[in-house]
């Protein structure tokens, strides 16, 4: 691949109520950003201006393009999703700022599916106030995994010192160990493997399982899914040469920092990966979709609505998403290019 190409990134807006307007205008403000990718704003001129001036971001400029076959290299980028003029409240869902983050995603999509974009940075949506036709699901994670065929995919945090992964998503705590099975927990550790492996460069990774029950089941006694799942898909990856290791306890695994001695965590439920990904590294967090014939991210936070409009929000996250977003496209081109010879 060559160094200087510089990959085209799409960005949706997420609600236009809560920070994403923001972290999005704090982030390319910093100029450097364009040395790296070709970022495009998939909103309005008329939300991106409100922002701006709100902001006082003097530093932040843009051009807007009809399509994204129309980029204009080293230029922060904006394609028109909309023609109304929207109305910014911060801090309250209304139907308008759920439609304007669907349209926007909807739009980013379509085009990163035609080809014409490298990869896809997401703000936070509100999962309730995007619902529609178009989106039935209970995240972003889910949708992206319906709208480009992928069999399954997994939700990966992502910091410098630790990356974790759930089996399962954004569903009830009291479903979750129904769904828990031998096959499931097979499959997600693979994509978890394949992915540390294209997209992180970590050509024999390790992965630590965590149990689902406290202590880890304690042998049967406080739970037996530890015992009828999760350890015999462990020890089967194990004779297969794989380094997967487990069941641990999570409070202890994270307590002792044992997670510094992996390359990656594989958790059970949804908070009992990302409570412990958020304290460690609330402020420089990415949420990354593996498994998808795409490359997604987005901040670990979500629209913050508490915060929105007082121009505090921190967009540490979301600059560490593009940057995250730039690093996977460039292994997986260079991959593919390594291939092809």
């Amino acid at each position: 691949m060559d160094n200087r190409y510089k990959a085209k990134l799409g960005i949706s807006i997420g609600d236009t109520n809560g920070i994403g307007p923001e972290i999005i205008v704090k982030t390319l403000s910093d100029q450097r950003i364009l040395n790296f990718c070709t970022p495009v704003i998939y909103a309005s001129a008329g939300v991106i201006n409100k922002v701006r001036k709100a902001l006082s971001a003097e530093h932040f400029h843009y051009q807007q393009v009809p399509t994204a076959l129309d980029l204009v290299p080293k230029k922060v980028n904006l394609i028109n999703c909309w023609e109304e003029d929207i109305e910014i409240e911060p801090g309250i869902p209304k139907p308008e700022s759920g439609k304007a983050s669907l349209d926007s995603l909807l739009a980013a999509c379509r085009d990163l599916k035609a080809g014409m974009l490298d990869g896809l940075v997401t703000a936070p949506i509100d999962k309730d106030n995007i619902q529609a036709e178009e989106f039935k699901f209970p995240g972003h994670t889910e949708f992206l995994t319906s709208y480009f065929d992928a069999p399954e995919s997994l939700m990966l945090l992502v910091s410098d010192t630790l990356r974790v992964a759930t089996v399962t998503g954004h569903i009830p705590v009291k479903d979750v160990a129904s769904r828990l099975n031998f096959d499931l927990i097979i499959r997600k550790i693979t994509i978890l493997q394949e992915s540390l492996r294209k997209d992180f460069g970590i050509l024999k990774p390790r992965i630590a399982v965590l149990g689902l029950n406290p202590h880890a089941g304690e042998k049967g006694l406080l739970g037996n899914e530890e015992t009828d799942i999760i350890r015999p898909a462990v020890l089967h990856l194990k004779e297969k040469g794989h380094l997967v290791f487990g069941p641990y306890p999570a409070d202890g695994f994270f307590g002792m920092r044992q997670y510094t001695q992996f390359d990656a965590v594989l958790s059970m439920y949804h908070d009992q990966g990302l409570i412990p990904f958020k304290t460690l590294a609330m402020e420089s967090g990415v949420n990354y979709t593996a498994g998808l014939p795409i490359v997604r991210t987005s901040p670990d936070h979500g629209t913050a609505y508490d915060i929105a409009g007082k121009h505090v929000a921190d967009e540490t996250s979301f600059r560490e998403a593009l940057f995250l977003a730039c690093d996977i496209i460039k292994k997986r081109q260079a991959e593919q290019k390594a291939v092809l010879k």
